[in-house]
């Protein structure tokens, strides 16, 4: 299993980060980050239609409109970000009035909002983060912090763990593993704020990358805590050691919004 998984990371890490580094002559970060979005929202309605709940929602849509939030930090028109949850909230209630079967269609149009902004809107803070001064190392800073806060709490955890941090969520994890994962975070933060000259003090760079591994833990129990109640193990398996697409952004999603908003906030 470990094996697998190394052997991904490492055959995807080149063009993650060829991706994230170019930006010409098309936006290839914003290109990657849409195909894995749209196939881990693929996954996460499939998961949904699957799991017995009654609901079947808008997968298409769902889709198309992720895709579209995730493009849309590339598009300069003041209002369109509250026209994209408009059309993303108001669509769908047209498609289930439409629709012969009737039942669970609340359910359903709750669902199909939930992939979208689940992953469209917050993955789109990623490509938002590129386009901010130094952008592409702020975007470095935010993967090499979730990456580390992964990396740290599964060996400390595999080590020395014995006290379980959310076992009616993730029976595997532990309270020393999140630990072990808020250090390596830390540790983490201070060297790609020094190897990337970003405009933050050492002091300033632990306690940010506590932060960003506290949701990034946050949003790996979430995905968990999903996954557990539809009854499955992993989204989905084309990523061999790690799961499905959905599977890999679970920390991501979270740790972006994080990154951007102190960037934009804090930085300027």
């Amino acid at each position: 299993m470990l094996k697998n998984r190394v052997l991904t990371a490492v055959l995807l890490l080149p063009l993650v980060i060829a991706a994230i580094w170019f930006d010409q002559p098309l936006p290839w970060m914003t290109i990657l980050v849409a195909v894995w979005g749209g196939l881990a929202a693929l996954e996460f309605y499939k998961t949904i239609a699957a799991s017995g709940s009654g609901a079947v929602p808008f997968t298409l849509f769902g889709i198309a409109m992720t895709i579209v939030f995730i493009f849309s930090p590339h598009i300069d028109f003041a209002y369109l970000v509250p026209l994209l949850f408009t059309v993303a909230i108001i669509l769908p209630p047209v498609g289930v009035i439409l629709r012969r079967n009737k039942e669970y269609s609340f359910l359903s149009w709750v669902w199909t909002l939930a992939g979208i902004f689940y992953i469209g809107w917050l993955l789109s803070h990623y490509i938002s983060l590129r386009g901010l001064e130094m952008g592409r190392e702020w975007v470095f800073y935010a993967l090499l912090v979730t990456v580390a806060t992964d990396t740290f709490a599964y060996f400390i955890g595999k080590t020395w763990g014995k006290h379980k941090l959310a076992p009616a969520i993730s029976p595997k994890k532990t309270v020393e593993g999140a630990i072990g994962g808020l250090l390596g975070a830390a540790g983490i933060s201070v060297l790609a704020v020094w190897l990337f000259a970003l405009p933050v003090n050492y002091g300033i760079a632990v306690l940010l990358g506590i932060i960003v591994s506290i949701f990034g833990q946050v949003g790996d129990l979430f995905e968990s805590l999903f996954k557990r109640n539809m009854g499955i193990k992993d989204s989905g398996n084309s990523l061999p050691g790690h799961g499905g697409f959905l599977d890999r952004i679970d920390s991501i999603v979270f740790t972006g919004v994080i990154v951007y908003y102190y960037v934009v906030f804090f930085v300027g």
